[in-house]
């Protein structure tokens, strides 16, 4: 009989394949369908979705190859199927390294503090990831680069409260059937 690869999490690799894709269409949903367009006062406007809450779970969960494949595939599909196509390379790399870091600090030392101090890193990788972006490419510059700022904290945090409130729940659901 053949042996059956492992990966991250000693999961099979059919099973981590499984699991990158269902938090890749979650994050993806939750982006689409849970968000709040923001006005533009004269920038890009913006867009408060709860796509950050699979994200974030994605990556404490299960790992940063899952955290980052659900925020930067995730989201980067999103933008690339709504209106928001401009947006894909910024969110791609941003998202992605959201869900990464969030992984990697969650690797370890899965404590409440932990858990916190990564929701604020991925608060700070977002908003200089879209202030660069934005900063370059609406060609207003820094002005309007400010003005994405309080959306991306709202999204952000709005996220991580909720995260911080299911997570033991979905932890505990998730021993009793050994994942």
């Amino acid at each position: 009989m053949e042996k059956t690869k492992t990966i991250e999490g000693g999961r099979s690799k059919a099973k981590q394949i499984a699991l990158d894709s269902m938090f890749v269409a979650l994050t993806l949903v939750f982006t689409a369908f849970i968000n709040i367009q923001l006005p533009s006062f004269g920038g890009a406007g913006g867009l408060i979705h709860l796509g950050n809450v699979p994200l974030l779970l994605a990556a404490m969960l299960f790992g940063k190859r899952t955290g980052a494949l659900a925020g930067g595939l995730g989201m980067g599909l999103f933008d690339l199927l709504s209106g928001w196509a401009m947006w894909a390379p910024c969110t791609v790399i941003t998202c992605g390294l959201m869900g990464f870091v969030v992984g990697l600090m969650n690797a370890k030392k899965t404590s409440f503090v932990m858990r916190v101090l990564s929701i604020l890193a991925a608060v700070v990788i977002k908003i200089t990831g879209y202030f660069i972006f934005e900063g370059f490419m609406m060609g207003n510059g820094v002005a309007a680069a400010f003005k994405s700022i309080p959306g991306n904290v709202i999204q952000v945090v709005m996220a991580g409260i909720i995260v911080l409130v299911v997570i033991k729940p979905l932890e505990k659901g998730l021993h009793a059937i050994d994942m």
